[in-house]
């Protein structure tokens, strides 16, 4: 007799009803409650099982579901709370339900708020049990002062939250924060941010002074960051005139992407500066593909020793590289990224940097091999790298399949100081 797609089902769920309640409620919090509230139509076993699951997912759920869902929760210890946007509700009502999950020693806490602003209550910030909190587009901070005491958080995510002086007030009250990620537009002269424990820094600032002509040349835009055990850097900036980086004695992997809208010479110096702190390094990805004409030439001035850099990845034309090469004795792997300008000018070092001689092994080559001078740059790399192992060739997947045999043809013709590299190419 054949067994139905009903019948089936009605056994796996009678199989999982016999799981005890503890085991079942765990399943449950990896739905969003949503699906988890729907599970109560299964049997009486299942009717309130939802009611002890320790997370909750709203996600665009209206302000009525939530309200009574709030009100036939049980749990006393919430792991996570998760608010999406597209709440039909007031933002009082968004703060209330924040206030609800804090009186439940919430954990976790991610509020995703676009559409408006939302009222952050003040218990918000003296959480003893917090330890994760992000928070997407939620408007103005309130005036918190120095009234801020959350012992536990270890993770803090801050996307486009207006009001960025409350920032000192809010670090200052973390003992323990190793992960910090700030995406801001730039509404500040000056921004600093110090704490004697974060790990992972994560940076993104965006300005729009571009649109104004008095504004692009305004020198009181700083940044200044104070973490002597931050071990993790990612940098996007566009608006920062100076930056300023302390002690970063423990950082082993950075990656900065810096946009030169002001070409300016003070500007370009305070950036090979920072850069300059990045040398103990282990893994670098460094994005100067924005108008960096007066970077170069500060950064061709200058020496600077990447003597702990063993990966190496660059976004910028090949006038970087040979100096880059030179001062970076250990690199193993180099992945280099295709700028689309027309100033490639890329000139032979004047001696085979060591790393060429004896470390280099990889080298990816992302859209790069389209200009004269790119072939250049790839014939040099292939013909004294002698203990190379492989060359990756990454082509755009515009790029029609002729142009890719041609280039890679004219690759594999090049001399090679390493007989065992081999040259792979696909699309990617």
């Amino acid at each position: 007799m054949e067994i139905t797609e009903t019948y089936r089902r009605n056994i796996s769920i009678d199989r999982l009803s016999e799981l005890p309640d503890s085991v079942l409620c765990y399943i449950l919090s990896f739905l969003p409650t949503q699906k988890s509230v729907a599970t109560s139509i299964l049997s009486r076993r299942w009717r309130y099982l939802w009611t002890d699951v320790p997370n909750l997912y709203f996600n665009n759920e209206n302000q009525g579901t939530i309200d009574r869902v709030l009100s036939l929760y049980n749990v006393r210890n919430i792991i996570t709370f998760r608010l999406s946007d597209r709440i039909d509700c007031d933002d009082y009502q968004i703060g209330t339900w924040i206030t609800f999950a804090i009186e439940r020693n919430v954990q976790n806490l991610d509020i995703w708020r676009q559409s408006a602003d939302v009222f952050l209550p003040r218990s918000l910030f003296t959480s003893k049990t917090l330890v994760d909190l992000r928070l997407h587009c939620c408007g103005e901070f309130p005036n918190i002062g120095s009234a801020v005491s959350l012992p536990l958080l270890k993770k803090l995510r801050l996307i486009f939250i207006r009001g960025h002086e409350f920032l000192p007030h809010l670090l200052s009250g973390c003992p323990v924060l190793e992960e910090l990620v700030l995406y801001l537009s730039f509404e500040y002269r000056s921004f600093t941010i110090s704490s004697p424990t974060i790990k992972t820094l994560v940076i993104d600032i965006y300005s729009d002074i571009r649109k104004d002509p008095d504004e692009m040349y305004y020198t009181g835009y700083s940044l200044e960051i104070d973490t002597p055990a931050i071990v993790y850097l990612q940098l996007f900036d566009s608006a920062n005139y100076h930056i300023k980086f302390g002690s970063v004695a423990s950082l082993t992997e950075a990656s900065v992407y810096i946009q030169d809208y002001r070409n300016d010479f003070l500007y370009s110096r305070s950036v090979v500066e920072f850069i300059e702190r990045l040398r103990n390094v282990r893994c670098l990805n460094l994005d100067l593909s924005h108008r960096a004409e007066n970077i170069h030439s500060v950064f061709a001035a200058r020496t600077i020793s990447f003597r702990n850099v063993t990966k190496l990845e660059m976004t910028s034309d090949c006038r970087f590289l040979p100096k880059l090469l030179e001062n970076a004795n250990n690199l193993e792997i180099l992945i280099l990224r295709e700028v689309n300008e027309k100033i490639d000018r890329w000139m032979d070092p004047q001696q085979v940097p060591t790393c060429l001689v004896s470390r280099l092994r990889t080298i990816t080559l992302f859209r790069f091999v389209r200009t004269k001078h790119e072939f250049k740059a790839v014939k040099y790399l292939l013909k004294n790298a002698i203990i190379l192992e492989k060359i990756e060739i990454v082509y755009p997947c515009y790029l029609i399949s002729k142009k890719r045999i041609y280039m890679l043809d004219k690759i594999s013709s090049f001399e090679r100081g390493s007989s065992a590299c081999e040259v792979v190419a696909y699309v990617g």
